[in-house]
């Protein structure tokens, strides 16, 4: 565990006073805030699975070298072959598995972990001899071509491990690899869960900072040697700005209304939260926790779409907009063509809205609106008959055509989803009031990248958000969607889509 270094102090008096302590915590805070750099973090769990891959297509590929070059001009092709090689291959990656050589740790000190790499390959080869020799099989499977893969498979695997360990200590060293973790609460118990990571020269955890609402001689400014920046209402903020993508609560699980507090207002950031539990009293069965490094934590909530769900949300966005792009093209010229002969002005409409992590994006749509009345910021509700609207406007509006630019967002901008919660103008209403006033936790339907389509659209709830029932129907079934996210629920939101649009009554 390292502490981030742009927030990090090695020294500070604590004991100050209320109002001074919260003072020099936000002036820390509004420092650590413009020292931040972009995270561009990669999942571990990604690597580790693209290494399976790859170690499994260099142990196939080492045993057909070795097949081609000895066996193959002596007895040609044999099926039995055929199945072996994969089926080595794959109880080679299970065994290794199971010998915990598929972890960053592992990657990053390959040396170390020699002696396990050399037992799970071993017991590979102790299991495939003995099918052999129970099933009888020894004239047909070659010695020599089993001993030489061994010999050689095991080397290509050392090797290979070297070169990724010189990749994996450059990504660790540039900060690709950690887990941005802020620490809430102050005192005895977050000072032993800071002693406790830091002693931990495994861990892949970047401390930004520490928070707590209380500024007391209970909670000092300074943390076994991490700065207090502000409290949980700074920390909302902050977490948005660091991307940070783990908050770790150090507090008695007997504070249970603090705990509850603090986590209204968190919820609606896209991280996972945990609680430290390393000094509870209360015990619970060890499968009830999860660890970071040695400590025991429990989940408390998670990001909605992490590791290789990301990987496949993006390929499906990807694959599934390319395609849509394609296959509407003609229709999107089409449109094009009757935007810019029913008015004068440029035929497509860009207007900033709230997107992931609540961060300002800029979305293209077809203009369906005079040019002088366009209205960017959406302060303005659309209504039936509004005269703002073209009257090719009301058209595409009503059928959605004028959406059909932001496959241009998905496909080569990358920040909408095909099927997410809808994003929404910075000044939208219902009933003159903004929709974060109306909805408590409104920004929690961010958690996720927004989407051209959505759980709500095709329910029903699109179109003009005149009352405050429709914006929280609507927000209720994004938190459904963002809850219950799995790729087969993205593809029945997407084929029940142009069904949806059949229900126009709310569509202006």
């Amino acid at each position: 565990m390292k502490p981030a270094s742009d927030n990090s102090v090695t020294s500070g008096k604590g004991h100050a006073p209320a109002a001074s302590g919260a003072a020099a915590s936000r002036l820390k805070l509004a420092e650590a805030t413009l020292n931040l750099q972009p995270a561009k973090v990669v999942s571990a769990v990604v690597i580790a699975g693209l290494w399976r891959i790859a170690e499994a297509l260099l142990l196939a590929v080492t045993s057909a070298l070795i097949y081609w070059a000895y066996l193959y001009p002596q007895i040609g092709w044999q099926p039995a072959y055929a199945l072996a090689i994969p089926a080595i291959t794959l109880l080679a990656i299970i065994t290794l598995q199971a010998f915990e050589t598929y972890q960053i740790a592992a990657f990053r000190a390959p040396l170390t972990h020699i002696p396990r790499i050399l037992a799970a390959w071993t017991l590979v080869f102790l299991m495939a001899f003995t099918v052999v020799f129970f099933m009888k099989l020894e004239g047909v499977f070659s010695r020599l071509f089993m001993g030489t893969w061994f010999a050689i498979g095991l080397c290509v695997i050392l090797l290979a491990r070297l070169l990724l360990a010189i990749k994996i200590r450059s990504m660790t060293r540039n900060g690709l690899l950690d887990r941005r973790t802020a620490i809430v609460g102050g005192g005895e118990a977050a000072e032993k869960l800071l002693w406790t990571l830091q002693a931990d020269r495994q861990s892949d955890l970047s401390i930004f900072g520490v928070f707590d609402d209380r500024f007391d001689e209970r909670s000092p400014d300074v943390i076994a040697g991490h700065p207090k920046l502000g409290n949980v209402d700074d920390l909302l903020e902050y977490a948005r700005h660091a991307r940070l993508d783990l908050v770790i609560f150090a507090l008695p699980i007997t504070a249970e209304t603090r705990l509850l507090q603090m986590l209204k207002k968190l919820w609606v950031l896209p991280i996972d939260i945990s609680l430290a539990a390393h000094s509870q009293r209360l015990r619970f069965r060890p499968r009830n926790y999860s660890y970071i490094g040695s400590i025991p934590v429990l989940d408390m909530m998670d990001k909605p779409i992490a590791d290789w769900d990301v990987v496949l949300k993006w390929l499906f966005d990807k694959i599934v907009g390319s395609l849509l792009l394609v296959m509407l093209f003609p229709v999107m010229v089409l449109t094009a063509l009757a935007v810019k002969l029913n008015s004068r002005g440029p035929v497509f409409f860009r207007q900033k809205r709230y997107g992931f992590n609540n961060e300002m994006i800029e979305i293209f749509k077809f203009r369906s609106m005079y040019v002088e009345q366009t209205d960017a910021t959406a302060s303005r509700l659309v209504t039936r008959d509004d005269p703002r609207v073209t009257s090719v406007g009301r058209f595409i509006r009503k059928t959605s055509l004028d959406e059909l630019p932001q496959l241009f967002n998905v496909v080569f901008k990358g920040d909408l989803s095909i099927v997410g919660p809808r994003p929404h103008a910075v000044h939208a209403k219902a009933e003159n009031r903004l929709y974060d006033e109306v909805v408590d936790g409104y920004f929690a339907r961010h958690r996720v990248k927004p989407g051209i389509t959505g759980w709500a659209q095709i329910n029903g709830w699109r179109g003009e958000t005149d009352t405050e029932e429709k914006i929280q129907r609507r927000v209720e079934c994004d938190l459904h969607y963002i809850e219950n996210w799995s790729l087969w629920f993205d593809v029945e939101i997407l084929a029940r889509t142009p069904f949806s649009l059949v229900q126009t009554e709310n569509a202006y």
